[in-house]
């Protein structure tokens, strides 16, 4: 027996339906911000993450699924910004008037152990915003995220800041931050003494507990803890928190927040959920302004986030289907296509028994079904064009012209 490959599954039944929950929750959401949705193709050039994402990063280096076809290297997509920053460029977004405001969702593949809520085909949600400098963007990315996840249930959520500054006065800091940990580089993992030698930021983001220990010491913790980020930068970040305070959006800033991919600059934001334990983050994002021009574009400020669609499936709550309003119990399968066409039109959950059994076996059925109605067109119904309607909670029930059968349904 062919099974479903490892870090993959089949989404069906039940739980479908708190997908659609959450689909449409995102929706209203978005388009209620002026989001327009962006659908871009499952794999790109390999090239598009290398530059994009970053080499120094874990994406990069250990978790794509990449194939050469015709001599062209192709990868499927592991995260979804680079893709839309290349669709930004290709169609000439900048030609509109700012802000270009976008969200998607869809798979995403990055080859990784499966573990809870993380598979190696997984789906994402995420918004991109593109030509707005001002933090009041950043707020608003912010403040739409935490609509969603309140829209969808989940409000115990704990939001966490920070400020990378720009490439100036990132580089100062990258420089202090390897003095300080150059005497014990040789008790890191190798993931970074890698990361050291590309972006040394990258350590802070390792989730070794031996790596942890060592940036903990006073020298490592003097320097995350020093104001490094120049005088713009510094106010970028002091306006940003002032927008939250007048949303009333509680935060914390952590410095040892850095995010997993090499284009932030400036603000980067993860959401958590008190309901996750350990791995609790449920949405990470930041300001990525000079990702644009790097992938061949015009200078652009952008800034944007994503979330895993299979953690918030943990997170909430089973949701119930639609119940099935109509099943019809007819022997005549040409009448009764006819009927459940009618009642399908006119957005009436309808089933039907498609081997036209006899009436007794039609209505255990109706009944097995947990319909609200058995709609029954015997051959007294079919010969007066009529068509009588049971109420299977109340027994109630009535016959009426075939014509009038709708109104039933709207009362």
């Amino acid at each position: 027996m062919i099974t479903a490959q490892k870090g993959t599954k089949d989404i069906f039944g039940q739980e479908t339906a708190k997908w659609h929950f959450v689909e449409q929750a995102m929706r209203e959401v978005f388009e209620n911000a002026n989001y327009t949705e962006i659908r871009t193709p499952i794999f790109e050039a390999t090239e598009l993450f290398a530059r994009g994402v970053g080499d120094s990063t874990d994406i990069v280096n250990k978790e794509m699924y990449t194939f050469v076809q015709k001599e062209r290297s192709l990868t499927l997509r592991p995260e979804n910004t680079a893709g839309v920053v290349r669709a930004y460029i290709e169609h000439g977004m900048h030609r509109i008037s700012p802000p270009v405001k976008l969200f998607y969702k869809g798979p995403m593949f990055r080859y990784e152990r499966p573990q809870a809520g993380r598979q190696r085909q997984f789906h994402q949600v995420g918004v991109e915003v593109f030509g707005m400098e001002n933090p009041s963007c950043d707020a608003e990315v912010i403040s739409t995220a935490i609509a969603f996840l309140n829209k969808i249930g989940l409000n115990d959520l704990e939001l966490e800041i920070n400020s990378l500054g720009c490439e100036k006065c990132r580089s100062n800091f990258r420089e202090k931050l390897k003095a300080a940990v150059k005497p014990m580089l040789e008790n890191f993992c190798d993931d970074c003494k890698m990361r050291y030698e590309k972006n040394p930021l990258r350590m802070l983001d390792c989730k070794s507990p031996e790596c942890q220990s060592y940036l903990a010491t006073e020298a490592v913790r003097n320097v995350i803890n020093s104001e490094f980020i120049c005088e713009d930068c510094q106010a970028h970040f002091d306006k940003l928190k002032s927008y939250l305070d007048a949303l009333n959006i509680k935060y914390t800033v952590n410095k040892l927040l850095v995010r997993g991919l090499d284009y932030y600059n400036r603000t980067v934001f993860e959401i958590k959920s008190n309901s996750l334990g350990s791995q609790n983050a449920v949405c990470g994002g930041g300001r990525y302004d000079t990702l644009v021009q790097t992938l061949g574009g015009v200078p652009t400020p952008a800034v944007g986030w994503a979330m895993g669609m299979e953690r918030l499936m943990a997170l909430i709550p089973d949701v119930n289907a639609k119940q099935l309003d109509a099943y019809i119990v007819c022997q005549d399968l040409n009448e009764t296509l006819k009927v459940a066409k009618l009642l399908r039109e006119n957005n009436i959950k309808t089933e039907f028994d498609m081997q036209g059994k006899n009436f007794s076996k039609g209505f255990e059925k109706a009944l097995k079904s947990g319909a609200n109605f058995a709609v029954i067109l015997g051959e007294d119904e079919i010969k007066a064009n009529k068509i009588t309607v049971k109420n299977l909670q109340s027994k109630e029930q009535v016959t009426v012209d075939r014509d009038k059968v709708l109104d039933i349904f709207k009362n």
